[in-house]
């Protein structure tokens, strides 16, 4: 029997340990049922808890002797109806309490998962959904989803498979777009010094609205990703597909200008890359790398394609790329 149990109903845990075991409880079926035990036991027992009730109790139950003495059987069985009705109350009472109020403390509990530079993260919600999160993301999201919907929140990149619920959309939230979903796979690229924000759907179905504008709302289908840059939203086809193999901690480029392939390195390890000649910006790169291999191994596989000299500024953290 866990000690905490005991100790929560003598009253001996502090506000955090009764909203900490509340938790537990919540997320193991087992210990639950034995607090719902023990909290109707307790109610039965303690109907009377103060002094003045335990007077008036007293008075009650010697008149209730007194009816047994003189032998009104009719009358006894009605009190002690009464009484097993009162208690019925009370135990339905406390178990609609266990199984409601404690949702609505949950509810109220946010979480906050950070991925730092040069890492990747995987979570399951509450309701079965998996959530990968890249490099420097961070994913809000709630210890319990309410009953009428599941709402995230994201920045960085992130890849969902949802859990599917008819009852309950699955709603993701960005800096700039609302994304709402019954049941599918997408990935979210939504870096605030991106530039842009990206979605790719690979299963289901997607709908997309802008804050700012609730009326620019699209829905996207399988193998089509959207693209928002300056409050525009374009559809296309899924042009790398292999892209979303950062989940196995593999970035893959296809024909990227070099330009584009420094943006994304520099926010997945949280790095600062000067070129200081513009014509390499131009060269296009077609490759995969492993997130593990680093900055730097990255860059060198790069410059066996194009050369270009490399210069690490260590203690300021900046590489400058030169010809």
């Amino acid at each position: 029997m866990d000690k905490k149990l005991y100790q929560y109903f003598s009253g001996e845990l502090t506000a955090d340990e009764r909203l900490e075991l509340i938790h537990r409880i919540e997320n193991d079926g087992q210990l639950k049922a034995e607090f719902i035990r023990l909290q109707n036991l307790t109610a039965v027992s303690q109907l009377s808890s103060r002094p003045t009730d335990r007077n008036e109790g007293k008075s009650h139950f010697k008149a209730f002797t007194n009816q047994i003495e003189r032998n009104i059987r009719r009358k006894f069985f009605i009190s002690f109806a009464k009484y097993a009705a009162i208690a019925l109350i009370l135990i339905t009472a406390t178990v609609w309490t266990t199984l409601h109020l404690s949702d609505i403390v949950i509810d109220s509990t946010m979480n906050t998962l950070y991925v730092p530079a040069g890492q990747r993260a995987q979570i399951t919600l509450q309701d079965g959904t998996e959530v990968w999160l890249n490099a420097q993301s961070t994913l809000v999201y709630p210890s319990h989803f309410s009953k009428k919907s599941r709402t995230v929140e994201i920045t960085g990149e992130a890849f969902f498979d949802v859990a599917q619920e008819k009852k309950r959309p699955f709603i993701v939230s960005t800096q700039h777009i609302n994304m709402e979903v019954l049941g599918t796979q997408f990935n979210v690229y939504s870096y605030p010094d991106a530039g842009y924000i990206q979605t790719a759907l690979v299963e289901g179905s997607l709908r997309i609205c802008e804050k700012q504008n609730g009326k620019n709302a699209i829905l996207l289908a399988p193998n089509e990703q959207m693209t928002l840059k300056e409050s525009k939203m374009s559809i296309t086809p899924i042009s790398n597909p292999d892209h979303l193999l950062w989940r196995k901690g593999i970035y893959s480029f296809d024909n990227e200008r070099l330009i584009d392939i420094i943006k994304k390195l520099e926010l997945y390890y949280d790095v600062t890359i000067k070129v200081e000649d513009p014509e390499i910006f131009n060269v296009r790169y077609t490759g995969k790398f492993r997130q593990r291999d680093g900055i730097d191994e990255i860059l060198h596989l790069i410059q066996k394609i194009q050369p270009f000299k490399i210069e690490r500024d260590r203690d300021n953290n900046i590489i400058t790329l030169t010809k």
